[in-house]
């Protein structure tokens, strides 16, 4: 029994840490799932408390998984495990069925579910929590009081600390399309032999006020006492979806210069502004001063918004500017504003308005500046999940040093 114990609480506890993990380093993109959630509930009131929400469930689900993992403070862990699972299961239910928000964010981006799988899920890591719960007094491998508390507030500090980079510097990893290294033209092109939508059409006709309904096979073509009524179609299996569906950049005469961006032979950097009244002043004028710079060197230099062509017009004065879906600018970069460099139409960096480089370093191959950009956020990642790893190494040690003594 004390082997099963161990192991439910272990893959408990991989569960909400990965969970929260992926979450974590990506918490602009969970504080987004929640403002579909307050829209699809009509909670747009608490609109501000998406990202303190997101912050804070990216943090009580890492935390509560690496104290299951490491045995520390297990009792607390297995109560908030078990009140995680009271709450979300039966509401990916009322989700599944009502289906408000296609995605529920469980796994960020890193891993899509739908709803009904999202519930399938939870119903199966509901056993070993419920396991876990039960069995919460059981002290195999548990570590001191003492030494639970260190560890804890230690997960606590270097787990906000690694959000806040991603919120600051961008997520250090990223499940998005529009990640570096992707071609925007590439990943729009469906192949030629890609799968198409297919659909269940029938047709009604009515006859001495009867109607019935008829297949493209069998309907009365050449009987004429049949009359045309109406024609239905039902998605029986969604055909191939580009990775990049939904990206359309359109100038404010309603030109549409997408091919032209994505299929640009050089250097553009796009300045991603959801709403430019509402994104950060200091990155602006970051962003203003660099484009300004790039436009007398002749290089290509854009302001993106979702921002209506009227409104847009004093804030965009000098500059290209162009328009599209803010959904659209979410998914391309979190920082508002955000910085993408396209080479030859491919992603080779992307930077928030906190580390966007000097002006002085966009002169020369741009592809090296992208590079070094690359490799800092790598190491950012190695450095942070290392200390992580030593933390969890070592906690994990402190339950049976006694058995080595």
């Amino acid at each position: 029994m004390k082997l099963l114990t161990q192991i439910a609480r272990v893959l408990t506890g991989l569960l909400f840490a990965f969970s929260g993990f992926v979450k974590g380093i990506d918490p602009m993109g969970t504080a987004f799932k929640f403002g579909d959630y307050f829209i699809a509930f009509r909670f747009g009131f608490l609109d501000d408390l998406a990202l303190p929400l997101s912050v804070l469930l990216c943090l009580l689900e890492f935390v509560t998984g690496m104290m299951l993992l490491s045995g520390t403070l297990v009792k607390p862990a297995s109560w908030m495990a078990a009140i995680f699972m009271a709450i979300f299961t039966p509401l990916t239910l009322v989700l599944a069925l009502w289906n408000p928000v296609s995605d529920c964010g469980c796994f960020g981006d890193a891993i899509i579910l739908t709803n009904w799988q999202t519930f399938i899920k939870n119903i199966i890591i509901a056993v070993p929590v419920a396991f876990v719960f039960l069995r919460r007094n059981d002290e195999t491998g548990v570590m001191p009081l003492k030494a639970g508390l260190n560890f804890t507030i230690a997960f606590i500090f270097l787990f906000l600390l690694f959000i806040r980079i991603n919120i600051a510097w961008l997520p250090v990893i990223d499940f998005r399309p529009y990640k570096v290294g992707t071609n925007l033209a590439e990943a729009m092109t469906v192949p030629h032999d890609a799968e198409p939508d297919k659909y269940d059409i029938r047709f009604i006709y009515e006859k001495d006020g009867v109607q019935k309904e008829f297949t493209l096979n069998d309907y009365p073509a050449d009987d004429t006492a049949w009359k045309f009524v109406d024609q239905k179609s039902v998605l029986i299996s969604k055909g191939y979806v580009p990775p990049i569906h939904d990206f359309t950049l359109i100038t404010a005469e309603g030109v549409d210069m997408t091919e032209q961006i994505t299929r640009h032979q050089g250097d553009i950097l796009l300045m991603v502004a959801r709403r430019l009244e509402e994104s950060d002043r200091d990155g602006l004028l970051k962003g203003y001063n660099l484009g300004m710079e790039l436009q007398k060197r002749g290089a290509g230099f854009f302001i993106v918004t979702a921002t209506a062509p009227d409104e847009a017009a004093p804030l965009v004065t000098g500059f290209n500017a162009l328009y599209a879906d803010e959904t659209t600018l979410k998914t391309i970069i979190r920082s508002d504003p955000g910085f993408v460099l396209l080479h030859n139409g491919t992603v080779a960096a992307k930077w928030s308005y906190h580390n966007l480089p000097d002006n002085k370093e966009f002169t020369g191959d741009l592809n090296a500046l992208a590079l070094r950009t690359h490799k800092s956020a790598g190491n950012r990642l190695t450095a942070i999940a290392s200390v992580l790893a030593i933390l969890l190494a070592v906690s994990l040690t402190l339950p049976f040093r006694k058995h080595f003594k």
